[in-house]
């Protein structure tokens, strides 16, 4: 809300509040919190009309799962619902060390914590590590959840062009002429960056930072159980599990939970444990959550038809999309963006899926680039070859649309 010279002061709290959700309503941008009746896999039913669920992160499918929902049924009924409270004031409890060494043990990794949300373990991986004084070299599409952490971490903070080693390197080489040379350096940067549908240039990226010797953290919410071998992430995908210092990421997404987790050498986890306010004032995870999450880990090494089946799907969704003519900015996983460049265009094409039972999501500048807004959308394992077809026509439909 603008105020002129003859304005008592600019507008009260409650006043940009209502001017903002007031334009927001006036433009009808505003379709992120419509509420959804039911969901049986991935269908989903809003005012009576059944759709299609393609923005969901379940991308092995498995929120549903007979193992997984046992697994957290039987939790809530030995332990409750919640254990209300933080760890360093209520104890732990058996289901989250069991979940803890499940996902070390998974990742190869020494240790490992987990979070109530993924939110808080991108954040705390960051704002537990960096301090003042510190260099933080960050690839400027980083997750919200990362730049809190390192706004909390006051560390000066050198941005890279996206996904461009060669660029850190630029910037990095430059920072070692001036007197920040000698301060402690570190790289956070994303497996797979999930509004791109991009996997991180992690060998070129990783050889920048050896040479710079940058303590690295890496969010792998949406590379968790969709890359590498069995599902173990983006690291183990390139093969350098011993250069990246932490991995962070989300129960979320592969492990049909909520949550977050931090894994890397024992002493990084200690040193989080009492050094990230995070981690220490946060509740804990609850019996439901650790456990859902437990028994998908169990799933992803048991059942890999569903780890198969989203790369089958993921193969046929981008080459029907492809066929039609949509810019899908490049991506190389699940997540797939349909990059419609204007606000309007991206509101009509979200309407016309719509009506033909498909439900997406909205992304528009500022949350992207201008010119480059877009429908995001992300395939699951769930998805049938009927679904499939369901979502082809729908496509052709919306594109004719606008």
């Amino acid at each position: 809300m603008a105020f002129s010279l003859f304005s008592s002061g600019p507008p009260s709290v409650r006043e940009r509040c209502r001017d903002d959700a007031a334009t927001k309503l006036r433009l009808r941008y505003a379709p992120y919190y419509l509420p959804m009746d039911a969901q049986t896999g991935n269908k989903v039913r809003r005012d009576g009309r059944e759709m299609i669920m393609l923005a969901s992160n379940d991308y092995l499918g498995l929120t549903f799962h007979p193992k997984v929902v046992e697994a957290a049924r039987a939790a809530v009924l030995k332990w409750g619902t919640s254990p209300t409270g933080a760890r360093s004031s209520n104890g732990s409890r058996a289901y989250h060390v069991e979940l803890e060494e499940k996902l070390a043990a998974f990742l190869g990794r020494e240790a490992c914590h987990v979070h109530a949300a993924g939110y808080l373990s991108c954040l705390s991986s960051v704002a537990a590590f960096a301090q003042k004084g510190d260099v933080v070299f960050a690839d400027k599409n980083i997750h919200s959840c990362l730049w809190d952490g390192l706004r909390l971490s006051n560390a000066e903070v050198e941005r890279f062009s996206h996904n461009n080693p060669d660029d850190f390197r630029a910037i990095a080489a430059h920072l070692a002429t001036t007197p920040a040379a000698s301060a402690p350096k570190l790289l956070v940067l994303e497996g797979v960056y999930s509004m791109e549908g991009h996997i991180a240039r992690l060998p070129e990226i990783m050889a920048v930072a050896r040479e710079h010797k940058c303590f690295t953290v890496l969010d792998d919410a949406h590379g968790f159980g969709v890359l590498g071998k069995g599902g173990r992430g983006t690291v183990n995908h390139f093969g350098l599990d011993a250069d990246v210092d932490l991995v962070c990421g989300s129960l979320s997404k592969s492990l049909a939970s909520t949550g977050g987790f931090v894994a890397g050498d024992r002493e990084l986890i200690e040193y989080m444990r009492t050094n990230g306010k995070q981690t220490i004032f946060s509740a804990a995870l609850s019996p439901g959550q650790a456990a859902a999450a437990s028994a998908a880990l169990d799933v992803l090494q048991s059942e890999p038809q569903h780890f198969d089946r989203l790369w089958a799907n993921t193969k046929k969704y981008t080459a029907m999309l492809k066929s039609l003519g949509f810019d899908l900015w490049g991506s190389e996983t699940p997540a797939v963006p349909i990059v419609l460049g204007s606000k309007e265009k991206v509101y009509w094409f979200w309407q016309a899926l719509q009506e033909k039972g498909v439900f997406t999501v909205m992304s528009i500048s500022p949350a992207v680039p201008i010119g480059k807004d877009l429908i995001r959308t992300a395939i699951s394992a769930l998805h049938t070859d009927e679904d499939l077809e369901r979502i082809a026509e729908a496509m052709a439909y919306a594109r004719k649309k606008i």
